[in-house]
């Protein structure tokens, strides 16, 4: 039986990579690994291991021993700070030979600083980037992109650290962080207007499916509640940018319209917190990935279902 490894199997991502994978006919032997001692990711696997801290020392001996104890053949990071670890050490993981769920070495890299990604973008002449700056004079800032304005860390997802910009005397708490931490950009579309595309890519300039998303987000910044959206020119902003970046495999792509055009907000060159809605509606990118690295196949461009979705919480009871 072939054995994956869910890595940050207690995330919002992993619990929809877990789900994703339970909804499949054909059994797999699922480890996850997870820092929390109690989570309802042991329901969802078949092995549970308590992991340390991604990226502390000996973490990387830990996941090695991971691998060669459990027999691991496939392993699928979750949340960010795995997939930059992970990629950061794919050679030395790869060695073992275990197949790892990775983007573009590159990609990656790029992704996990905003501003090197938008200057990537702006070279190309890319129509749907967002203008950017890492100026700290507020006058200057208001006259080129108005008020309020938004303060993004250069580093970070799910919309955590933005600060919205109304006045200076605001600005000036923030002001010191310009240029090393964050990075300025107007604000752009609308809360009602914002998208999220999952595409599974070929790491040749195309893609090989697609699913979209128009969502509302919860305080936390993940996906709340969507319905399915079909748009010619979201299809089109995410070949274009593949063309650019030559993602490959699970990415997301997160858009704004503004004007009637779509505007990137992000990309994760990764799974994101929308797989297991992906999934529900027939877009099950787990499943692609799973035969794409363990053994080449293509994925085709699934028949989407429509309708609409929202998220909720439950209570998991472990007894006694």
């Amino acid at each position: 039986m072939t054995n994956i490894l869910v890595t940050g199997a207690s995330s919002l991502i992993g619990y929809g990579i877990l789900n994703s994978i339970r909804s499949l006919k054909k059994p797999y032997n699922i480890i996850g690994s997870t820092i929390h001692k109690l989570s309802i990711a042991s329901s969802l696997t078949d092995v549970c291991i308590e992991a340390p801290i991604c990226g502390s020392e000996g973490y990387i001996d830990w996941f090695l021993k991971v691998i060669k104890d459990h027999h691991v053949d496939l392993v699928i990071p979750s949340f960010e700070e795995d997939v930059i670890f992970l990629s950061n050490n794919r050679k030395k993981i790869e060695s073992t030979g275990v197949k790892v769920v990775l983007n573009n070495f590159e990609l990656v890299q790029l992704c996990n600083d905003k501003w090197a990604f938008y200057r990537v973008l702006e070279s190309n002449n890319c129509p749907y980037v967002i203008p950017s700056s890492l100026s700290s004079d507020f006058n200057e800032l208001r006259s080129d992109f108005g008020l309020p304005l938004l303060l993004k860390p250069r580093q970070g997802s799910a919309s955590k650290g933005i600060v919205k910009i109304y006045k200076q005397e605001t600005f000036e708490l923030y002001k010191e962080g310009i240029g090393k931490k964050l990075m300025a950009q107007p604000l752009i579309g609308k809360d009602e207007e914002e998208f999220t595309s999952g595409a599974f890519c070929d790491g040749n300039g195309g893609y090989y499916g697609i699913i979209t998303f128009k969502r509302k987000l919860a305080e936390k910044g993940y996906t709340n509640e969507v319905e399915v959206f079909k748009s010619e020119k979201i299809e089109k902003a995410v070949l274009d940018i593949c063309e650019i970046l030559r993602p490959v495999g699970p990415t997301n792509f997160q858009f704004r319209f503004h004007n009637g055009e779509p505007k990137l907000l992000e990309i994760n060159p990764r799974f994101s917190s929308s797989t297991s809605l992906r999934t529900a509606f027939g877009f099950n990118d787990t499943l692609m990935a799973i035969e794409y690295y363990l053994k080449g196949k293509i994925p085709k461009q699934p028949k989407i279902k429509q309708g609409k979705a929202i998220r909720y919480i439950e209570d998991y009871v472990f007894y006694s």
